[in-house]
């Protein structure tokens, strides 16, 4: 009779246990969501513009990367595809 008492103790512990868990995740979802709808409304982010000054031409060395770094680079990625 006690063995059954104490099964049922720690089961409806179990329970709530995981009741107050699963709640305070769903609360946290939703203020996280909300919070992040608030920040987009008033501080929206502009969308980004493709330009060709924000790429650097093929074959441009960019400054202060050395010559034999690059062509290290270089080999070892020609040689990963051939290997495919």
């Amino acid at each position: 009779m006690q063995e059954q008492n104490l099964i049922t103790e720690g089961f409806n512990l179990m329970l709530l246990g995981m009741g107050f868990v699963f709640t305070f995740l769903t609360v946290l979802v939703i203020a996280t969501t909300l919070m992040s709808k608030i920040i987009n409304r008033f501080f929206p982010q502009a969308a980004p513009t493709p330009s060709s000054a924000a790429r650097p031409a093929a074959g441009h060395v960019a400054q202060g990367q050395q010559p034999e770094v690059i062509a290290a680079i270089s080999a070892a990625l020609r040689l990963h595809r051939q290997r495919r």
